[in-house]
Order: C-alpha cells, then structure tokens, then sequence
C-alpha cells in the first residue's frame, strides 16, 4: 500500500495540548468523528494502555501511536503537529514530541504491520521530519508529506558520459552473458535514480537504503530492494542483496545477473559484474534449491538480518556486542534451546513481540546483550532470547577462529528446517548457516 493513499488533509491538525492524552484526544477528534461505529473514548484507553506496554516514540520528536480495532476501514491515519512539543515518555533527556502519526487499524487489516514499519522507516529521515515540523501552514504540510510519503520518488541521476556509457555496457554484457536481470545499486548516486534517465531495457532491480514504494510507472524499476544497513563492503553488499532477492523469487538459483554500482554517494557507475547465482552460493545449497526454509517469510529473514548487520556495525553503547538469531521451525529448534534467563518476551501478545514491529527493533538490541539465542518463528514472532543452544554435532568443523556462538548456530541448522544468523563480537562480522554451511554476510573488520 501507497502511504500517501491513507493520508487525508482533513486528519492533519496543529496540536495544542501539551500531553500526551490531550494530544491524541484531539486527533480522535478530527479522524473518528464520521464512524459511528468508533467510540473516541474507547480509542483512547486502548491507545493508552498500548503506550504503557511499550512506548511509541521512535526519535527526532516523532511518535507513532497505533491500535487494532474491529472496523470495516482498513485504515485511519491522523497527524498532529505540535510547534512548542511535549514530553513524552520514551524519549530520551530533553527531546519533546512535535509531530504524532496516530494510526487505527481494522483488525482484518493483514499488512498491519508492514505499513507501521513503512510509516516509521519515512519519519526516522531527519530532513524529512524537519522539513513537516517546520512547515509555514498545514496546506503545506500535508504537500510536503505527499512528496515525502511518496519519495519515495528518487530524483534523476546526473547524466554524464562516463554513466551513460557504464549503464549501456551493462546491458550489452547482460545479453551477451545471457542475465536475466540488471541489478543497479541506487545508492550509488545521492538521491538515488531512476531508469528512465538511463534508458534501461530488459528487468532491472534496484538495491536502495533509501525507502522507495512501489511505482506504476514503466520507466522505473521493475523490482527495488530496500536493504537498511547492509555492509559499506562492495561484494558483501552484492552478497547480502541477492540473498535477498531470491528469498523473494525475484530471481532463481539458475540465473545469471548483471551487476552496476560504484561507492555510495559518488554520483558515478565505476563497476560491472556478472553472478553465476548457483555458483556464488552452490555450497550453501548443498545440492538443494531450498534455501529459504518452507515457515520463514522472506520480510521476516530481511529483517532479521538488518538488525543483526545494525549491531555489527552500531554495537551497544559503544562496544561490540555478539549474537544469535534462530529463525524458523520453532517447535523443533525449542527441543534443543534451554533458558538462560527468565523469558523477556513471554506474556506479550504476539504482535507486539513480531520482529516486523518497528518498535521492537530497539528492544531485540537491547536484549543482545544477554547470552544465549533468540528463537523467531517463520513468522517474525520472537519466542524467546537468552536461550542455551544445545545442539551438538561432533562430526561438524568450522573455519579455525569461530567460536562456540558460530558452533551453536551451525549444529542448530542442521538439527531443523531454520536458517541461523551470528554477529561475532570479536570482528563485526555477521554469517548466516543453513543445514550447517555458512555464508558470510558481511566481512570482518579486522
């Protein structure tokens, strides 16, 4: 879903109340009102008692306060803006909240969550929420929250020679190596590209950090992958992308694509190569084409390893921080997880405890401190963290080097139908094993 498709001006207020309550009492006010079906007193207690559960700040004075209800809508999107600001729970030292998206949604509403993180992953742009905070009037703010929802919108890229020329190569190369795809790294260019400028022909694939939705228009993308922080590394970054592209089916072990970037921000193609998919990746697959295992979503995997590459590269507090996520068949790979410490995550309801929940991207960091695993279902639900992998398999080796964390995550790959992903606290680097083989993600930094 296009998110500027649920903004509607008649729900972008200035806020004047200086709490939390009042704030979303006057939301409510503006957004429920036409449903007799809704009760605003209602809403409120339940937006309330979520809050208390956890917070809803997310950074930069913003706040996104979201709630479930039965309603035949799908979705109700209300934004206040608040030019003093005021305190809020979650936020840290002195920040105060100026803008709150507060979103309701129908309980049949099956993208729930991808939308919340698509509203959350927009407002965490620094330019973008001071460009909504300090917009004159709320005209102009709601055009600013199209062009920025909607940004989704990539400018065109400089049109020099040497681009041009690396592009049309690219596509002769693609035909002469018989690729199915061009994949093209945006983040090549600031502002990313479009490649209408470049006059692509044939499938095109984008890999961008930057948020992009979806476009009907034929010029651009036939598919774009938004990665959130994979590694500065080149070819860890090629890596990381076309794993995700398979767990996908954007592309298949059989083909063959075409590779274009250049380093991040330079404005200028630099590099061109071509991936044998099934050679680039034959001794993870182990003579099989299942490398996504049959319960894991692919958004769940994707996310999973953003977090995992976040640590590696941001830590904890400053130091390096190790860990071990295990996602999928979580009634097996329970058999062979012990407790460490007393279950964080046990009582919540699932949603609030789904990986796919922006909001739980600061609580999985937090716990990672802890020793021992996080068990994630194929759905994204964490089951648990600080659990004891006791998977052994004695006829495994790994490279010399790794130590038991890697060990546990390798034994555990082949015990279940899971894939296992670890940050090593000693290099940085994040790996990920499936049926005991392990591929690296991101390079070590040492």
């Amino acid at each position: 879903m296009r998110l500027e498709k649920i903004i509607a001006r008649s729900r972008i207020i200035d806020l004047h109340s200086g709490s939390l309550r009042g704030a979303l009492g006057e939301l409510l006010a503006v957004s429920v009102d036409k449903f007799v079906d809704l009760k605003p007193e209602t809403l409120l207690r339940g937006l309330l008692a979520r809050e208390g559960t956890m917070t809803t700040y997310l950074g930069l004075g913003v706040s996104l306060p979201h709630l479930r209800v039965k309603m035949k809508r799908r979705y109700i999107l209300a934004i206040g803006r608040s030019q003093v600001g005021f305190r809020h729970d979650g936020a840290k030292d002195e920040e105060r909240v100026h803008l709150i998206f507060m979103l309701i949604a129908g309980e049949k509403s099956r993208d729930y969550l991808q939308v919340l993180a698509s509203i959350a992953r927009q407002v965490r742009e620094p330019e973008l929420v001071e460009n909504l905070t300090s917009a004159p009037d709320l005209d102009s703010l709601y055009d600013r929250l199209i062009g920025g929802f909607g940004s989704i919108r990539p400018v065109q890229t400089q049109q020099n020679r040497t681009n041009r020329l690396m592009f049309q190569e690219a596509q002769r190369v693609a035909k002469g190596a018989g690729c199915s795809a061009i994949m093209v790294f945006g983040d090549t260019f600031v502002g990313g590209l479009q490649t209408g400028a470049l006059h692509a022909k044939g499938k095109t694939i984008l890999v961008t950090r930057n948020p992009i939705e979806p476009s009907d228009d034929p010029k651009e993308f036939n598919v774009t992958i938004q990665v959130r922080s994979f590694s500065n590394q080149r070819m860890a970054q090629l890596r990381s992308a076309i794993l995700v592209a398979l767990t996908r089916g954007v592309i298949t072990f059989n083909d063959r694509i075409c590779c274009v970037g250049g380093m991040a921000g330079s404005n200028q193609f630099d590099t061109l190569t071509v991936v044998d998919i099934e050679r680039e990746f034959q001794t993870l697959l182990t003579g099989q084409q299942d490398l996504l295992p049959d319960d894991v979503k692919p958004e769940v995997l994707e996310r999973v390893i953003a977090v995992a590459t976040e640590l590696a590269v941001e830590g904890r507090e400053g130091r390096p921080v190790g860990c071990l996520f295990v996602v999928g068949d979580v009634d097996h790979t329970s058999k062979f997880a012990k407790p460490l410490v007393l279950n964080p995550f046990y009582g919540y309801k699932e949603e609030d405890r789904n990986i796919l929940n922006p909001f739980m991207d600061e609580t999985v960091k937090e716990f990672s401190s802890i020793d021992g695993a996080f068990l994630i279902g194929g759905d994204g639900v964490v089951e648990s963290a600080g659990s004891l992998i006791q998977a052994v398999d004695t006829e495994h080796t790994l490279p010399g080097g790794l130590g038991s964390r890697h060990a546990a995550a390798a034994a555990i790959s082949l015990k279940a139908e899971c894939i296992a992903i670890v940050v090593s606290a000693s290099s940085g680097q994040v790996t990920l094993f499936r049926r005991g083989v392990m591929l690296p993600l991101t390079e070590s930094r040492h």
